[in-house]
């Protein structure tokens, strides 16, 4: 079995602290600076609002086809009505991403309250997706990692979609020691790793600290685990998160090496365009 790819990116596409985006760099034109250095990003911000067809039909100009959207689900269908009437909801949002074809991977993130009893709710929506429409569930009830593992895989297998780990376990092995970390602190959810993956695109979302030495030290599993499902003919996407995500970029394509060195088969990730120094004209 030949050697899948591996994809990398962030938790968004646009930073004000990213170099290779600087103000004077319009907006239409900040996806493809990112896309010079990664070919993944994380689609937060559908969970929000459903973007316009148009927008998106940019975002894939933007982006080469090799290049991977893992599209979060509007949040008035996961954590509002849990998927109770929301057809006219999913149809206008399938409509407005189709421009991105193949590249997508739906991504339904659910919340902490989504537990066992959900679960088929869950199946039912999964099974009413387009059969050609990657997809991804992330949860997060602490249950889903102890007693009720295989409920939740069976529905998964059922509807051929992966398991989402959100690695938050080298964040919380000790206190916050910034406001960045302090916040995210707050928010993000503690909850063992998980390193299986279930189908041939595994979707992995890792959060490191303010440190990059203790970040880099924190991923060597998964440097491992990603290692393992290339060989296995597996193309995973893993997202580098930090508290202010002001390195991700530079992490990730990091990520990319350290892997790529366990596995020599791997492609090399295209190099960046040349930063351009600022100006005062």
């Amino acid at each position: 079995m030949g050697t899948g790819v591996l994809h990398v990116g962030c938790a968004m596409w646009t930073h004000k602290a990213w170099p290779f985006q600087p103000p004077s760099l319009p907006a239409k034109e900040r996806l493809k600076a990112y896309a010079g250095w990664c070919n993944a990003v994380e689609g937060n911000t559908t969970f929000y609002a459903t973007p316009s067809r148009a927008t998106v039909a940019t975002w894939a100009e933007q982006t080469g086809p090799g290049f991977r959207f893992v599209v979060k689900v509007p949040k008035v269908v996961t954590h509002e009505r849990r998927f109770a009437g929301v057809e006219t909801e999913m149809r206008a949002f399938l409509n407005a991403i189709e421009p991105l074809g193949d590249r997508a991977v739906l991504w339904t993130q659910l919340p902490g309250s989504f537990g066992p009893s959900d679960v088929d709710a869950l199946r039912r929506f999964l099974r009413r997706l387009p059969a050609d429409l990657r997809r991804a569930v992330e949860v997060r009830h602490p249950d889903f990692f102890a007693g009720s593992t295989s409920l939740l895989e069976g529905a998964l297998a059922d509807a051929d979609a992966e398991w989402v780990p959100f690695d938050t376990t080298v964040f919380f092995h000790r206190p916050p020691v910034s406001e960045a970390e302090q916040e995210a602190w707050a928010k993000k959810p503690r909850l063992p790793r998980r390193t299986r993956a279930l189908t041939d695109r595994p979707v992995v979302r890792y959060l490191g600290r303010d440190s990059v030495e203790e970040t880099v030290r924190g991923w060597q599993p998964w440097v491992e685990v990603a290692a393992g499902w290339l060989r296995e003919g597996r193309s995973p996407t893993v997202f580098v998160h930090t508290p202010d995500n002001v390195d991700a970029p530079a992490l990730a394509r990091r990520f990319h090496d350290e892997v790529r060195a366990l596995v020599p088969g791997l492609d090399a990730l295209p190099e960046p365009e040349p930063i351009e120094p600022a100006t005062l004209f």
